[in-house]
């Protein structure tokens, strides 16, 4: 039983991590390295055509700080907010027959919530397009 306790504390010991040091290390080097010689073998090459801004392939047009319409932002946020959501529903999915009935009900309470949000959203007309 001691000698189990030994190999147990042993397996925790600083000396273990050793090896993901090493290859943090030589990880950061490469990259460090390769960012360097990039820098020091690449072409410098600085022009009007050069240093001006590239969008997609698309002479700009204007401002880029002229008003945008809310809407979008508010559709990507309530995207986010309704797919993080969805994501709770993997442990369940996972361990249903562990949970039982329990499970279910919050499972069930979590999907009133989460309905009840989405129809607040449909009446507060966040997702209507005319204005």
């Amino acid at each position: 039983m001691q000698q189990f306790l030994l190999q147990a504390t042993n397996l925790n010991s600083a000396e273990n991590y050793l090896p993901i040091g090493i290859q943090l290390f030589f990880a950061i080097g490469f990259i460090a390295t390769m960012m360097g010689l990039t820098h020091f073998f690449g072409p410098k090459r600085k022009g009007t055509d050069k240093l001006q801004n590239f969008e997609s392939g698309i002479e700009i047009k204007g401002n880029a700080r002229q008003p945008m319409a809310i809407k979008y932002f508010l559709v990507a946020i309530l995207f986010v907010l309704f797919d993080v959501e969805v994501i709770f529903f993997y442990p369940y999915a996972v361990n249903f027959r562990q949970l039982g009935w329990q499970g279910f009900g919050a499972v069930a309470m979590f999907v009133g919530l989460f309905i009840t949000g989405f129809i607040y959203i449909l009446k507060k007309g966040a997702l209507d397009w005319e204005d």
